[in-house]
């Protein structure tokens, strides 16, 4: 059944988000009438997914451009600009983020017609365009994905990369949406996704309450799965994909990669096109966010490493392009060669837009 969930939306001249730290225990709703609040939850992964990160940024800038005095059209962009650097800051992995605040910053640059509260108006209806594209195309992208799901299959998945995710539905998640919908089986089995537990905490919970099947395993029991054939194909999301297929997904979704080729599971990546960065030629150009070390060494304020310990966190891996059997994107299912797929994707999807304009 199709995710009613709404994590995050524009209501009452407000940002609001759930805020996926406190899930499972509670849904708590926050609202933001500050930019600087949104930015903050942002660093804070109060949302998190690159997707909606991205709607998180656009509806940001937005809700900055309201509250900026009436100044001349230069000195708005100027302060534009700095917001938008502001959230650009905020984390480094996830190229949808760029891509959000780049659309949002070329407002004012492509209405030059446009007064200040003219610019304002056209900011807050890029933004809200922003939202309500993003799970359009990721039922879009789901649909698609669901060819690739049979009935009776087993999904295993990591992270979170669904509803809560993106604006809506999901991207890997959007794929067993879409397959249940058309009436398929389909069961899902969810690594727990170490140190944060986004995939116990978030995937099953998002899960469990559209009524899909789901079963948690830890992030070590992966492949003993694969062996005993419980593993129909995995499918994850991505935080930014290189123009040659390799892509940056949370850390640990390079071994499943690897434990997938061994066990000739096919391994899918699921994301938007506005994951993809065609600016990159490979993953050795994703930057890589390090996060606290103390999301390693302590669960629920509970220390459980030894004091004085080093300690490793990077938030992503990237996985070769070599081992991924397909990227489904909104506009349909990508093979290699994907330095050739992604950059005709690309030219699709920005022809058609440029033929809806006229």
């Amino acid at each position: 059944m199709p995710s009613a969930l709404r994590p995050i939306y524009w209501e009452d001249g407000k940002v609001c988000i759930i805020d996926q730290t406190r899930l499972p225990e509670e849904k708590v709703i926050l609202t933001f009438s500050d930019y600087k609040d949104v930015a903050q939850a942002i660093r804070d992964m109060r949302v998190r997914g690159a997707p909606a990160i991205g709607v998180a940024a656009a509806l940001g800038i937005a809700l900055a451009a309201q509250s900026l005095p009436a100044l001349d059209k230069a000195e708005f962009i100027r302060r534009l600009d700095e917001i938008g650097e502001e959230f650009s800051s905020t984390r480094p992995t996830a190229v949808n983020l760029y891509w959000a605040v780049d659309r949002m910053l070329n407002v004012p640059r492509d209405r030059l017609d446009q007064d200040v509260e003219g610019l304002k108006k056209c900011l807050m209806d890029e933004a809200l365009m922003v939202l309500n594209e993003d799970v359009q195309v990721n039922r879009t992208l789901g649909a698609h994905g669901a060819e690739l799901v049979d009935d009776g299959d087993t999904v295993l998945t990591h992270c979170n990369a669904g509803a809560l995710a993106t604006a809506g539905y999901g991207t890997a998640l959007g794929i067993i949406r879409a397959a249940v919908e058309s009436g398929k089986n389909v069961k899902v089995i969810v690594d727990e996704t170490r140190p944060r537990l986004q995939g116990m905490k978030l995937t099953a919970w998002e899960l469990k309450e559209s009524g899909i099947p789901v079963t948690v395993i830890t992030d070590s029991m992966a492949a003993w799965i694969m062996k005993k054939g419980m593993v129909s194909s995995v499918i994850v999301g991505a935080d930014r994909i290189a123009s040659n297929g390799d892509t940056a997904n949370k850390v640990g979704t390079y071994g499943l990669a690897v434990l997938a080729r061994a066990h000739n599971i096919p391994f899918y990546v699921a994301a938007p096109l506005s994951s993809v960065d065609l600016t990159i030629l490979d993953g050795s150009e994703i930057p890589i966010e390090e996060r606290n070390p103390e999301e390693v060494t302590d669960i629920d304020g509970k220390r459980i490493a030894p004091q004085g310990v080093d300690v490793m966190n990077p938030a992503f891996d990237v996985t070769p392009a070599e081992y991924i059997s397909a990227i489904i994107t909104e506009e349909g299912i990508l093979r290699p060669p994907y330095l050739q797929t992604l950059v005709q994707a690309e030219a699709v999807k920005s022809s058609r837009l440029k033929t809806c304009i006229l």
